[in-house]
């Protein structure tokens, strides 16, 4: 059975975008390189994935703004039309199948600390890690680092994405 949270909830600074998580993120990603870190203005981006039926909507709808991605895929990332605050991306590989939650977005992001460092290579220097906590170079073999339940939701996403790949 799987876990479910309660009561996890985020948004924007000025409140207009918010939501709440219904179930724990399938892996929570800090990833260190460049373009997360132009995107974020900061050291990294720390994302929380979770599937988008896994999020309910509390307040109004972001706007979702196309921008490139160093895949050349691009993502959309979800802000608040207010105070412009980012809450979530969505990526090119999974669409809007899965929300990349900004856990900064969120009203207590101490829940959700990295499970993986990623892009490790194009970290900042000054930035020291938990050597508890798996760290890669690049990317890396999500059948060897996932667990299990979150293999299966993946699963279950991939075969919806398919689904919808194939009616197009």
């Amino acid at each position: 059975m799987e876990e479910q949270l309660i009561a996890v909830e985020g948004g924007c600074d000025c409140k207009a975008v918010r939501y709440r998580l219904l179930k724990s993120p399938m892996i929570v990603h800090c990833c260190h390189c460049r373009w997360c870190q132009r995107e974020s203005g900061s050291a990294f981006a720390l994302n929380a994935m979770v599937e988008s039926e896994y999020v309910e909507d509390l307040g109004i709808a972001p706007e979702l703004i196309d921008t490139p991605s160093a895949s050349g895929a691009g993502q959309q990332i979800a802000r608040c039309p207010y105070c412009k605050i980012a809450v979530w991306s969505h990526y090119a590989g999974a669409g809007s199948f899965i929300k990349f939650i900004r856990v900064g977005s969120l009203d207590q992001p101490d829940y959700f600390p990295p499970d993986v460092h990623i892009f490790t290579a194009s970290k900042q220097p000054w930035v020291r890690l938990d050597a508890d906590t798996p760290q890669f170079a690049e990317y890396y073999d999500r059948e060897k680092v996932w667990s299990e339940e979150s293999l299966q939701r993946r699963a279950r996403l991939q075969e919806k994405i398919d689904t919808l790949n194939e009616t197009v």
